[in-house]
């Protein structure tokens, strides 16, 4: 299941071809979703081409595009019970779920908007030259639409994860897209989380129609000002076409995790760790790096004996597959270097010591330490985010937070003494740009002429 590598017997180039994840562009679909393309449109389309006829026809049709690929696409037909969830369905949901999820959710929420409300920022004033002010306003976003994928799993966490930082941020509008199964109806629980976490809104829509009737708006649905949240290559796509006409936060690729672990980590609990990515999504990324020849091939065996159990394990052995791989590294110091290289989503580190490993660690998008820090943990119910950077862009790229919801306006304030004193300076850098009009909208005010 793991592809044990020695990293002393192989090509730094090799090693980075194994730690390195495809780019979003790069990303191939599976001969039945391209089958399925072809019914739908009449013809091959790349991702991008469904992508940009998709938002093209939204724009142009609104509804009744939207309408017509959650039908042909998603096998739902929402003519008759409409694009968002009725207050009927909402205190129908209530009561489908259980007490105890309510308390597990309610749980989450906590701990999720404790931590979310520590990256709160306050608009400051200081003091410039001769009374003048300068300072930056802080304005929570007026709208935000963030995207729940559908698939397998009904990713009631995402839900939290998305709405709970507009929330803390002070977004008036937030609006939940999600795909309706064909099944019929959406989860119950997704439904109850969204309303929780103060979502106004649900639309039961997905793919890339939803990305465009949020970003352009359609009869019913009114435009948001940014799209967060991750999806498939068909949403990731979408939000990059469609950025510019709002915000995004980031183009999500497949879920990564990466394990550092030495001596003393359990196997067990590494191998259940990595299973735990790899169960997401056949491009899933599964990567431990260990300075133990004996740690690797543990590791490999209990991969082996969990997938078995699990019942997701067609989906976790095709990613295995395709990028499981354990690499024997001299030393920790060696580990977190290839661990900067690939720049995961999620990194564990599984080691006597990750305190002192954390400062060898430039790039992650979530860092879990100790033997008792399980990825998933992040995922539910610590508090930080788990919308992270994907494929390599935790190089320059941060977890999913409240300081996505809002912009900044710098504020300038001039007494007519302190121009006195930079003015001057002001002038004579626009001279040597050659904006003369930007000069003299100084010079004017200093009552001065052109030097």
């Amino acid at each position: 299941m793991l592809k044990i590598v020695n990293a002393a017997e192989v090509s730094r180039e090799h090693l980075k071809s194994l730690l390195t994840r495809p780019d979003v562009d790069n990303v191939e679909v599976t001969p039945e979703v391209m089958a399925r393309t072809q019914a739908v449109f009449g013809k091959p389309l790349s991702p991008l081409e469904v992508v940009q006829t998709i938002i093209r026809d939204v724009r142009e049709r609104g509804d009744e595009a939207v309408l017509h690929y959650a039908e042909a696409i998603d096998g739902v037909d929402l003519s008759a019970e409409g694009l968002f969830v009725t207050d009927d369905e909402l205190e129908q949901a209530y009561k489908d779920v259980s007490q105890q999820f309510l308390a597990d959710l309610e749980l989450a929420l906590d701990n999720i908007a404790k931590f979310h409300g520590k990256q709160k920022q306050n608009s400051w004033i200081t003091s410039g030259p001769k009374g003048s002010v300068l300072g930056q306003k802080v304005t929570p976003l007026a709208s935000a639409g963030t995207y729940i994928p559908g698939g397998t799993a009904p990713l009631i966490s995402t839900v939290l994860m998305t709405v709970v930082p507009a929330q803390v941020a002070g977004v008036e509008r937030i609006v939940l897209a999600t795909p309706e199964s064909s099944r019929g109806g959406l989860n119950p629980h997704i439904i109850v989380a969204a309303h929780k976490a103060g979502a106004g809104k649900m639309l039961r829509v997905g793919g890339a129609q939803a990305i465009a009737a949020l970003a352009y708006g359609t009869e019913s649905i009114e435009p948001v000002d940014k799209i967060v949240g991750p999806g498939n290559i068909y949403v990731t796509l979408a939000k990059k076409e469609v950025f510019g006409k709002v915000g995004i936060d980031s183009l999500a690729g497949p879920s990564e995790i990466l394990v550092i672990a030495d001596t003393t980590a359990n196997p067990r609990f590494v191998a259940a760790d990595l299973l735990s990515q790899a169960e997401h999504d056949p491009e899933a990324g599964v990567i431990l790096l260990t300075i133990s020849p004996e740690m690797a091939q543990l590791v490999h065996e209990e991969v082996e004996r969990q997938l078995e159990l699990l019942p997701r394990k067609e989906i976790a052995a095709q990613a295995l597959a395709k990028s499981g791989v354990a690499v024997v590294c001299e030393d920790l110091a060696q580990a977190a270097e290839l661990s900067d290289i690939c720049a995961p989503e999620h990194l564990e580190l599984a080691v006597a010591d990750p305190f002192a490993l954390l400062d060898q660690i430039h790039n992650a998008g979530a860092i879990f330490l100790g033997h008792y820090a399980s990825e998933p943990v992040g995922d539910y119910v610590a508090g930080p985010n788990h919308v992270l950077p994907t494929n390599g862009t935790a190089r320059f790229s941060s977890p999913l937070g409240v300081y996505d919801f809002v912009k900044y306006s710098s504020i300038v304030s001039v007494t007519q003494a302190g121009l006195e004193e930079i003015g001057p300076a002001g002038v004579r850098l626009a001279q040597k740009e050659g904006l003369d009009a930007h000069a003299n909208a100084m010079l004017v005010r200093l009552d001065r002429e052109a030097e």
